[in-house]
């Protein structure tokens, strides 16, 4: 578990109280019971050209993941797996609290939480990716992109990035003559191997009051969050509480076992989606089409 401080815009002492009000008379701010997430939207291969693609939208929070599979050098450790590589960038539209530039700590953050999700349970198959032993392997960039801010990114990244996981195709090679493979980029005939699904689920604390999937104005108010994965097992993946404030002891199993009942609710809607792709799938014209 890390500790990681907040930065976040500054939300009016009104707003502060309302939201506090409401939750005294068991509302939250946008009509939500405490334990609900917001509506989800999933699109599958909004991007044609990427190995692996998908769109996810939380309430108003939207994130793309897309998965780029290219011939690398394995790790001097690990010769024989794959790699992996996570990363995250906060686009500047998605919230006029986001500069243009390198990821900033917040976005490295969100990489993190994703990357440590999938490599605790070994969520993606790395021994598969092995093209020539100790020499040339696949390596998988898995890329976050938060297009629109409105709480909850690292949940709605996940979902996104499990989804483009599932949806990737690895490329055809050639030949392979020495330490040279060479890869046909148009043709996809592999599926990239998974071992399992991950998500996260995440719980904002407010007093006593415990908030399932926050959104930013919620987030502007919190005690603290504290997020959980789950892999499609039940078993926790990993674990990331945000705040300056601690969780009192009696808390956690409450937490713990309201994150879990959730993650059910959100591996079944990765099956739902995963199950039906021809429904979910839609370019990104498209989307916005539906999006309206």
């Amino acid at each position: 578990m890390s500790l990681t401080p907040t930065k976040q815009p500054i939300i009016p002492r009104i707003k502060r109280e309302t939201i506090k009000k409401l939750l005294a008379r068991g509302e939250r701010i946008d009509g939500r019971r405490f334990e609900d997430y917001r509506p989800i939207k999933a699109y599958l291969n909004p991007i044609p050209k990427a190995e692996g693609s998908a769109l996810v939208r939380l309430g108003n929070t939207i994130v793309m993941t897309g998965v780029k599979i290219e011939v690398g050098t394995p790790f001097p450790d690990r010769p024989e797996e794959g790699v992996l590589q996570v990363n995250a960038e906060f686009v500047p539209l998605a919230s006029p609290t986001f500069e243009p530039g390198p990821p900033d700590e917040f976005a490295i953050e969100a990489a993190r939480v994703v990357d440590r999700n999938l490599r605790e349970p070994r969520a993606v198959r790395l021994e598969d990716l092995v093209i020539i032993p100790g020499k040339k392997v696949w390596i998988v960039f898995n890329d976050i992109y938060l297009l629109d801010h409105d709480g909850n990114i690292i949940d709605t990244g996940m979902l996104s990035t499990m989804l483009a996981l599932n949806t990737a195709r690895i490329p055809s090679i050639i030949s392979i003559e020495g330490d040279s493979v060479i890869v046909d980029k148009k043709n996809k005939d592999k599926k990239l191997g998974l071992n399992l699904n991950v998500v996260t689920v995440s719980i904002g604390i407010i007093n006593d009051y415990l908030l399932v999937d926050p959104n930013l104005e919620e987030e502007l108010v919190l005690d603290g969050k504290i997020t959980i994965g789950f892999d499609e097992k039940g078993r926790i993946t990993g674990i990331q509480r945000t705040g300056m404030h601690g969780i009192p002891s009696n808390m956690i199993d409450e937490i713990v076992s309201l994150a879990s009942k959730k993650a059910v609710e959100l591996h079944n809607y990765l099956r739902e989606v995963l199950n039906n792709p021809t429904t979910y799938s839609k370019t990104l014209a498209e989307i916005m089409k539906s999006e309206g």
